[in-house]
């Protein structure tokens, strides 16, 4: 529900501000007033299309805030956990900001979105129908969405539109293995020929580095057994030999130990000094005993480095990237070699997911006809009640191409006129005709006892009672007051017939202050609502008698209202 609106330098507002009650919420006022730029920027909250032009003369920007009680929707609170806006006692800010640009910015309780995030979250707040939206019931789609509305076909919607991804989605893959067999086969003498030449090496992650010292080792043979000679005799040969020292400085710091404890610790040190001494001379002497000159490995070692240096030149600087590269040829090979098999699976399970597809959608089309029963008969019934008794409507629910939505197009037809076959409403409704339609559509899909619990949502009727007058006017007065039993209704009306039901009555007026016309809004009580109801009853000239009426119509509509 609506419970406050803001709008500032929108079109002649300069400023306003609005709090919106439960029930019916009329807005009523001499033409061009300005009645219609409050629905106007209600839209623009619920992501409608933000223009420059809407900008106040003078002014640099535009401004439109609204705080909407939010319903108790799983759906709704898992969409606002998903965009990662978190309400605020169960309200939220919406916000629309229009530049001299043209360009727009949108919040979610403070949070920047865009004019889209509006529109995915209006269906939850608000629902406009106006002048403008009588043309959305030429639709097949709008037409097909109001009679899904109509029923609860929400489960089913969504189990159609799951089982139609599935079905497309194994589709685009065999689509996608089909267009891509030419290909593959342009490439397969090239994964072969990688997968050849790659796999003949038999190489091991980290072997060419093994490699590099082993040449090196082997190109140095000689430097490394002078040099290793030089370090065992320091180590071990002679007199002043490193081993033969330590062992002799250990023995005399052990005998020192024996006497002075406090020399133990350098005692451990020399004695570990020396076991290390004689394990590195077992290892030069053992390495000594492997170095010899082998001209032929050499060879080989550096001819098989070569040929890893040329793979790497072609796919990568490391062994790990050459590996790489012989696994994707390896799997593109084994892909290609199945492709039968795989087009055998795909082709299986498309005829499967497709015969799910259309199970589910003749679910949804049987509900579909048995709906469309039903709310034709409504229709008619509530279409008498607004000057068109004698209108026959008639929803056909015919087979059409599959789609998310289920596999039916959905056309209504009316007969305002006995003796005649129904025909599309394009053909046949007028102006009035269509809004009274319009009307009748919204009480019969939204009719109905007041929910237990949670906040109403906010349906808008801007001029929904075009065309209509007398009896007629009364009968969508009660109509919208029935709806408002439900919903928070806001209504912009030039009748005095349906203004009377209001349980909250706003008059917008226009003035001219410092040279510059502006709108302003006021909400009405007691006296003042007779005033205008008056008003709506005689024109300018306000009569005793009109007053009169207006009062005794606001008090009969208030008794027999509900």
């Amino acid at each position: 529900m609506l419970q406050e609106l803001v709008v500032e330098n929108f079109a002649v507002v300069e400023r306003l501000r609005l709090r919106f009650h439960d029930g019916l919420n009329v807005l009523t006022g001499e033409t061009g007033s300005g009645k219609s730029l409050i629905v106007d920027a209600l839209g623009l909250l619920l992501g409608a299309r933000a223009s420059a032009e809407m900008i106040r003369s003078g002014a640099g920007r535009a401004f439109v805030s609204g705080i909407f009680d939010l319903p108790a929707s799983p759906q709704l609170a898992a969409w606002l956990e998903e965009a990662g806006i978190q309400p605020e006692n169960d309200e939220i800010l919406v916000e629309r900001e229009i530049l001299a640009s043209g360009k727009s910015r949108a919040f979610l309780s403070s949070r920047p979105v865009t004019a889209a995030v509006l529109k995915d979250l209006a269906p939850y707040l608000a629902d406009i129908h106006g002048q403008h939206d009588q043309q959305r019931l030429f639709g097949g789609e709008a037409q097909r969405e109001l009679l899904d509305e109509a029923f609860d076909s929400a489960a089913l919607l969504d189990a159609t539109a799951s089982a139609w991804e599935t079905w497309q989605e194994t589709r685009r893959e065999l689509e996608q293995l089909n267009r891509n067999e030419q290909e593959a086969l342009r490439l397969y003498e090239i994964w072969e020929a990688r997968k050849k030449e790659i796999g003949a090496l038999g190489l091991r992650p980290g072997e060419d580095i093994e490699l590099e010292n082993e040449s090196r080792v082997l190109r140095n043979v000689s430097r490394l057994q002078e040099n290793a000679a030089a370090a065992l005799n320091a180590l071990s040969d002679g007199d002043m030999a490193a081993s033969g020292q330590l062992a002799l400085a250990l023995k005399r710091v052990e005998e020192l130990a024996r006497i002075d404890e406090g020399l133990s610790a350098q005692a451990t040190a020399l004695r570990t000094a020396k076991i290390a001494v004689d394990e590195v001379t077992l290892e030069l002497t053992s390495y000594m005993d492997r170095l010899e000159a082998d001209p032929a490995r050499l060879e080989e070692v550096q001819a098989r480095l070569a040929r890893i240096e040329k793979l790497k030149r072609v796919h990568g600087p490391a062994i790990e990237d050459i590996l790489a590269v012989y696994e994707d040829a390896c799997a593109a090979i084994d892909a290609y070699d199945h492709k039968n098999e795989r087009r055998a699976e795909l082709e299986a399970e498309l005829a499967k997911r497709e015969q799910a597809y259309l199970e589910t959608a003749a679910r949804l089309t049987k509900a579909r006809i048995s709906a469309a029963s039903k709310l034709a008969k409504n229709l008619e019934r509530e279409l008498g009640t607004l000057a068109m008794a004698g209108a026959r409507f008639r929803i056909t629910v015919v087979p059409s191409s599959p789609s998310a939505a289920g596999s039916d197009a959905v056309e209504f037809l009316i007969s305002a006129n006995a003796g005649e076959e129904p025909r599309p409403l394009d053909k046949v409704a007028s102006g009035g005709e269509l809004s009274r339609i319009a009307l009748a559509l919204k009480t019969s899909v939204l009719g109905g006892a007041r929910r237990e619990s949670g906040p109403p949502r906010t349906l808008v009727f801007d001029e929904v009672d075009a065309g209509v007058g007398g009896a007629a006017a009364e009968t969508v007065g009660r109509r919208l007051k029935q709806i408002s039993l439900q919903n928070q209704v806001l209504c912009v009306t030039h009748l005095a017939q349906i203004a009377a039901f209001a349980d909250h009555h706003y008059v917008v007026s226009k003035a001219e202050a410092a040279g510059r016309t502006v709108s302003h809004v006021k909400e009405l009580v007691g006296d003042e609502r007779i005033r205008e109801v008056g008003r709506m009853l005689s024109g300018r000239k306000l009569s005793d008698e009109a007053l009169r009426h207006a009062e005794k119509l606001i008090e009969d509509y208030a008794k027999g209202s509900a």
